[in-house]
């Protein structure tokens, strides 16, 4: 019978994981939450003063210009959610 061949490289083991476990900064979270919130007050009182006839006197001076903040707003909040642990 014939004899097996040893083996003549070693056998890969993975290094093991003593990296520290990273952990979002304290204000992210409530920078984010804040960001949403802000940017969906902001939309919905473009809206709620545009249909009322009230004016606000800086969402009358920007106009349109207004759902580029408020989105804005909401758009910072999802890029800070990308970075969340």
């Amino acid at each position: 019978m014939a004899k097996s061949k040893v083996r003549k490289k070693a056998v890969y083991t993975p290094p093991q994981k003593t990296q520290k476990v990273e952990v979002s900064p304290r204000w992210l979270v409530p920078t984010m939450l804040s960001l949403w919130l802000i940017g969906l007050l902001w939309i919905a009182t473009f809206y709620v003063t545009a249909s009322t006839g009230t004016e606000v006197p800086l969402m009358t001076d920007l106009g349109n210009w207004n759902l580029g903040i408020g989105f804005g707003a909401i758009i910072l909040g999802v890029v800070l959610s990308t970075r969340w642990r």
